[in-house]
């Protein structure tokens, strides 16, 4: 059957957002869920997960993080993955090499969480004093911070919680292999070395599986890009990346719309009268994030303006994109002042005047205002 872009627009909310349910549930069922640390009116993995949760209050995952087998990691950007998905990207390179002093603060800071249980970054630091190091935007940056990334990137430290947004590290239950980027593991045989090769190949299968599952239906370009930020999650199959996004696009179903190629799991795309309901979506949500496919569903350029210079902003500081049925027409910035929520819309063309639009977007404001804590 022919599939309109209007049949993609209405498979991508459908298949974002169905009933809400239990925090691990949705947890579980994402994979991912992308983490900022920018609150207006909340953090960007709050406002994502209000949106799939039942009864979500701001800072639950927080509060909650110990409970529900997740990790802190990167994977095709920072933020929190499943204990399954952080399995399939560990053992993991830092894509650096090493050096042997490296080698040694390591083992010695290592001993150090060991015998503290957990430790702040500020205690690191005030125990080894290790100065400063130039960071990725050419500034200075903590060495004990940075080492502490490091460490944690390569699977030797865990997120074991926060502290006033802090990340408190500790060492984990068991201690990663060891990792040899350039060399791996030397197969004995021929047979080793195939066997060795086609679990590599599953394990990034199942990586783009999660991409899918998370970002889908995805443009060409769109899938392209995620799988290529794979060589995030496991530095060292880099090189595999090409080949395992044409198996991807050889097995999962496709269409072309209007000239374009898209992608999806092997699913039913749903179709039919979309659900009367208005959304504030995160500036980071899985349907806001590819800015690409969003002007190709929507129609118009979201932009993401925090960064931006207030006199050059367009939408605004932390513009949340509000969905109505299965369009995105505007934009929110929502602030909490005095414990009330302060709220200004813009729309691409004008706000519907219908009462059903008005009744809903009530609606999510009074949802939103319980997420936060706020008087109604």
């Amino acid at each position: 059957m022919l599939i309109t872009l209007d049949d993609l627009r209405r498979f991508t909310v459908a298949r974002n957002f169905p009933n809400p349910t239990t925090l691990k549930r949705a947890l579980h069922k994402m994979g991912f869920v992308q983490a900022d640390p920018i609150r207006a009116p909340a953090r960007a993995q709050d406002l994502i997960l209000r949106q799939r949760v039942k009864n979500y209050h701001a800072g639950d995952l927080e509060r909650r993080y110990a409970t529900l087998d997740i990790e802190e990691d990167f994977f095709v950007i920072y933020g929190f993955v499943t204990r399954s998905l952080h399995a399939l990207m560990h053992p993991r390179s830092d894509g650096q090499g090493g050096t042997k002093a490296k080698s040694s603060r390591t083992q010695r800071l290592l001993e150090f969480v060991r015998e503290r249980g957990e430790v702040h970054p500020r205690e690191v630091d005030e125990h080894f004093a290790h100065g400063t190091v130039t960071n990725y935007w050419g500034g200075s940056s903590n060495a004990t911070t940075h080492l502490l990334d490091d460490m944690h990137y390569r699977g030797l430290l865990r997120v074991a919680r926060r502290e006033k947004g802090i990340r408190i590290y500790r060492a984990p239950q068991q201690e990663p292999g060891p990792i040899d980027a350039a060399k791996g593991v030397r197969p004995l045989n021929h047979a080793h070395k195939a066997r060795a090769t086609s679990q590599r190949h599953a394990q990034i299968d199942a990586l783009i599986d999660v991409v899918v599952c998370l970002y889908a239906p995805l443009p060409s370009p769109g899938l392209s890009s995620l799988v290529s930020r794979l060589r995030y999650a496991v530095p060292q199959w880099q090189s595999d990346l090409k080949s395992a996004l044409q198996r991807a696009k050889e097995r999962l179903s496709h269409a072309c719309v209007e000239g374009v190629d898209w992608y999806w799991a092997k699913e039913d795309v749903v179709r039919g009268v979309p659900r009367e309901r208005v959304r504030l979506l995160a500036p980071f949500d899985p349907v806001v994030r590819d800015r690409a496919r969003f002007e190709l569903l929507w129609g118009w350029e979201y932009r993401f303006e925090a960064y931006t210079p207030a006199s050059k902003r367009k939408l605004g500081y932390y513009a949340l994109p509000l969905l109505w049925r299965d369009r995105v027409i505007g934009w929110a910035n929502l602030s909490a002042k005095d414990g009330k929520l302060t709220s200004e819309f813009g729309y691409i063309r004008s706000q519907p005047r219908d009462r059903a639009f008005k009744r809903e977007l009530e609606a999510e404001l009074n949802s939103m205002r319980e997420f936060l804590g706020l008087k109604s």
